[in-house]
Order: structure tokens, then C-alpha cells, then sequence
């Protein structure tokens, strides 16, 4: 188990027989209750995000926006493995074939509020970004305020491997990381660790997984958790190395082209190792998503707002529903696991530029996120 959630007041299983316990925990703890916990309780899933999480999370915190007596708010995962691997894509799938995708588009609806609720939550919002935090888990931790990794973490936008976008605001993340290095996140699905993350602009602080109880006993015994956060002391800690500072500048030149194919063929052609080894790696992954995703990073760069860069990953995924790939990239990456994915089309010169032009035609349906808020700057 986890050190912060073997820390916290509850079980993460229910015994035989007993009332299961709710998919999000959601508690007021310290003095006064100023502090306000939220753990996602699906451990045996690696707390993958369902609709009912994404709705007890938004309930929460509108609540505790309001609340005067809560002053912060912490969000972790219950288990031993990580703060949440995604959305449930599994439901994804099913509604998809159920022939209800509807379904699909009302989760990621609420998903894409509850991300751009978190991000301009008034109030310091810590993310324990401990174990696996991929996919829907980045939406619901690296839009906060204050975001903690841990020698455990695995941090990933995997999208483009099911057939998918990187959304839940990854295209506003990823293309405001410094230089090129969320294009490359995004195309590769790379898994990074602590160091990493942070150089990329989606982690703040390192903490070793052992002073997390430290962390959690300072903000609930605090008279004022937002200001013991401010002094805890996380200079302390010194992640392990990463890569991405050392490899940003082949980065930053091989993948500043607009067009995938270009990008595979300059990262081919380099004399660099890893370069050839991110060519390959792209050739894996879904065509159509690779073309869609890069087009959606270089506009989500001029973007004003996390809101906009939401409306638009709506708009993509609301057209992805229409594409044999999701379904096909979901079964072979978690229902037959056989890792196979047969695309379509298979290759990037098969891809059809009207094609991709039509994820990006408006719809009548649009979220609307961007226009009900004035923008909010970018990190």
C-alpha cells in the first residue's frame, strides 16, 4: 500500500457482504475541517476514472469552492499502485458498440467540466501524483495548483496508442511544455518519471513516497493549510535523473514539423540513437490519431485558455466515435491484449488530410467551455 493511502482513515476494499464503499472518498479533515481529502477508491483498477468518480469530484469540489472553512484540498489514490491510469476506457468501448455513444460523449463532457474546474479552482489544490497517473489521471492532478511526483511515479498521455486523442486538457499541457517536448510526449506515449515530469511543466515538486504522512499530518494540523503547504520544506528531496533536459535539444529540432511524416523521417534520418528509437515507436501507434494529435498541439499553442483547448479535444473525440480505430486500439490494449492493433488506415501516408480536417469541423454541439469563461493564463 501506497504511504499515503496507508495513512488515511478508511479501507480501500470492502469485506464480503458489506456495503461497498463509494468510488471517491471525499472527507474534511484537520483543524476545523479546513482541509478537504478526495481518494480515489478503485484500487483494483488502478482508481480508473468512471462517470460516477468524475461526478462525486465535481460535486465536491463546487462544494468546497464556496465553503470559507475549507482552505485547500488534496487529491490522492487508494491502493498500492498509482493515483489513477485514465479513463474507464472499457465503458468507452461498450457504449461505442452497444451502439449508444452518447454514452461516451456525456462522460467525457462531465470529465472535460471536472478538468476545467480543477483548473481554476480558487483555492491551492494538491495533487499526490504518486504510482501510475496517466491519461484522465493527469486531468485530474496536473491542472492543480500544486502537483507532487514521488521516485514511484509513471506519468503518461497514452492516446495515440488506443486510437485516441490525448485529451482532458493534455493538448493544452502538452503544447505549452517548454520547446518541442510535449510533442514528443504526446507522439511516443512515453511513460516519464518524477525528474521529468517536472521539466515538462506537469509536475511542481518531488517528495519521496515515504514523507508523503508527513506531508498529509502537515496540512491537516495546520491552523492554515495553504500556508504550512507554502513552507514545507520540499527542497529536501532530489528526484532521480530523467532525460528530457539532456535530450531537449534534439527534441526541440526533430520534432518542430507539422506534419507526422516529417517528424518520423527527421527523427529516422538523426544520428542519435533514441531519435531512431522515437521513429520506431511512432510507427506503432494509431495514424489518424498521430495527424490529429499533432495538428491539435500546434493549435492549442495559440490558445488563450485550458477551456478552449477543452472545447476543441470535445470536438476531436466526438469524431473519433466515428472511426474504427478506438474500438479496435481498446481491444487490443485491454480487452484481448494482444497488442496488435489493426489501423485504419496503417499507415501515416494513407492518411487522408480531408480526413483529418473533418475532426476539426465544428458541430452544433459544441461543449462550450471557452465562452462561459474569460481566459485564464497559461502556466
Amino acid at each position: 500500500m501506497s504511504p499515503h493511502a496507508a495513512d488515511a482513515p478508511y479501507r480501500t476494499g470492502s469485506a464480503p457482504g458489506t456495503t461497498p464503499e463509494p468510488e471517491v472518498l471525499a472527507r474534511r479533515e484537520g483543524q476545523g475541517g479546513r482541509l478537504g481529502r478526495l481518494t480515489l477508491n478503485r484500487p483494483r483498477s488502478i482508481n480508473a476514472l468512471t462517470g460516477t468518480m468524475v461526478g462525486l469530484l465535481d460535486a465536491a469540489l463546487r462544494d468546497w469552492a464556496d465553503d470559507p472553512t475549507v482552505t485547500a484540498v488534496v487529491i490522492d489514490g487508494a491502493g498500492e499502485r498509482g493515483l489513477c491510469a485514465g479513463g474507464d476506457i472499457r465503458a468507452i468501448r461498450e457504449a461505442v458498440l452497444a451502439g449508444t455513444p452518447e454514452r461516451a460523449l456525456a462522460f467525457w463532457a462531465d470529465e472535460y467540466r471536472l478538468n476545467a474546474r480543477i483548473g481554476r479552482f480558487p483555492k491551492p489544490y494538491i495533487a499526490i501524483m504518486d504510482g501510475i497517473v496517466m491519461g484522465g489521471g493527469i486531468g485530474v492532478s496536473a491542472h492543480g495548483g500544486v502537483r507532487v511526483v514521488t521516485e514511484r511515479s509513471v506519468l503518461s498521455m497514452p492516446e495515440v496508442g488506443i486510437g485516441f486523442i490525448p485529451d482532458v486538457g493534455g493538448t493544452w499541457l502538452l503544447s505549452h511544455a517548454p520547446g518541442e517536448l510535449g510533442t514528443h510526449l504526446a507522439l511516443t506515449a512515453a511513460r516519464i518519471g518524477a525528474a521529468d515530469a517536472i521539466t515538462a511543466g506537469l509536475a511542481d515538486h518531488f517528495l519521496a513516497a515515504d514523507r508523503i504522512p508527513d506531508l498529509l499530518d502537515t496540512l491537516r494540523h495546520a491552523a492554515d493549510p495553504a500556508a504550512a503547504l507554502a513552507a514545507f520544506d520540499f527542497a529536501a528531496d532530489t528526484p532521480p535523473p530523467g532525460r528530457l533536459t539532456t535530450d531537449r535539444a534534439w527534441i526541440d529540432e526533430l520534432y518542430r514539423g507539422d506534419k507526422v511524416t516529417e517528424i518520423v523521417a527527421a527523427l529516422a534520418a538523426s544520428p542519435v540513437p533514441a531519435a531512431a528509437a522515437d521513429a520506431a515507436e511512432i510507427g506503432s501507434k494509431c495514424p489518424t490519431s498521430l495527424a490529429v494529435t499533432l495538428r491539435a498541439l500546434r493549435a492549442a499553442r495559440s490558445m488563450t485558455s485550458l477551456e478552449a483547448a477543452l472545447d476543441q479535444e470535445y470536438r476531436l473525440a466526438r469524431a473519433t466515435l466515428a472511426t474504427a480505430d478506438l474500438v479496435e486500439g481498446i481491444r487490443a490494449a485491454v480487452v484481448d491484449k494482444d497488442r496488435n492493433p489493426r489501423w485504419s488506415p496503417a499507415s501515416l501516408d494513407e492518411v487522408d488530410p480531408a480526413e483529418i480536417d473533418r475532426f476539426f469541423a465544428p458541430v452544433d454541439d459544441e461543449l462550450g467551455l471557452a465562452a462561459a469563461q474569460p481566459a485564464a493564463p497559461g502556466r
